[in-house]
């Protein structure tokens, strides 16, 4: 990883939705270590939403199934409407595209805790209009048109 990849995000803060609780511990202890704040961890839709309530983290990395009935796309449909930038984690890559309204990007898994922290970094300049960093090849961005502006035309098959 480059320097400026590994830079550190003073308070930049991450909240991390996964059941996976052994997936969830090595993805903190990489991003803490590449300088973000990362919440307390939880793979419960209302805790998730009321940990963003309190805290407002710069992005949100959500997987899409969770635990017991808790579904991420619901958890993504809150937390955009909190203004909250999601990242899907997840498996699920149809479902992920499926609900690419709620969320800036997916990154498949699995993915290492390396490769997340450079999207995250990627996500977070990118979110800002910064384009200095180079996208992830596994990292899927979601990019929305700006209010006013006219949708990309979609490309020819």
């Amino acid at each position: 990883m480059s320097p400026s990849e590994r830079a550190t995000h003073p308070g930049t803060t991450l909240l991390i939705v996964e059941d996976e609780i052994l997936a969830a511990m090595a993805l903190k202890d990489e991003l803490e270590d590449a300088g973000y704040h990362v919440l307390d961890l939880t793979g419960r839709h209302q805790e998730a939403v009321a940990a963003a309530r309190d805290r407002h983290p710069d992005l949100a990395l959500v997987n899409i199934q969770l635990q017991g009935r808790d579904d991420g796309i619901e958890v993504a449909v809150e937390l955009k409407a909190m203004g909250i930038p999601v990242l899907f984690i997840s498996g699920q890559i149809s479902r992920a595209q499926s609900a690419k309204t709620v969320a800036v990007g997916s990154l498949p898994k699995p993915y290492s805790p390396i490769e997340m922290v450079r999207a995250v970094n990627y996500l977070l300049r990118h979110l800002k209009g910064d384009e200095s960093l180079p996208c992830p090849a596994a990292l899927e961005v979601f990019d929305h048109p700006q209010p006013g502006t006219a949708p990309a035309p979609e490309p020819a098959a």
